[in-house]
């Protein structure tokens, strides 16, 4: 299955979170939080403004984004967990 986003919205993979804290305590699968981090796989062309015109996309496929705990929406693509969220709610891209 494909899934292309319609308007503003980017569909994201979450990464994974590290394991151990930076003492060496490793956390449990239990009381790990989901990951703010991933990477987007795909996104529509962008929002329309008012007047009609296409506002395009300030992220683009590959791009490593922040987003909020409680951001987007949670579907499954061939079995694995992704997130569609609307490109407002990414809050920053990390450059590395």
């Amino acid at each position: 299955m494909k899934i292309r986003p319609l308007q503003d919205r980017v569909l994201v993979k979450r990464l994974e979170e590290t394991t151990k804290t930076a003492g060496g305590i490793i956390i449990p699968d239990t009381a790990k939080e989901k990951p703010s981090e991933g990477l987007v796989e795909a996104m529509g062309p962008g929002a329309f403004n008012p007047e009609g015109k296409l506002i395009p996309m300030s992220v683009k496929v590959g791009d490593k984004v922040l987003f909020g705990k409680w951001s987007g929406t949670e579907v499954k693509v061939n079995g694995e967990e992704r997130l569609l969220i609307k490109e407002a709610e990414i809050l920053g891209v990390v450059e590395e």
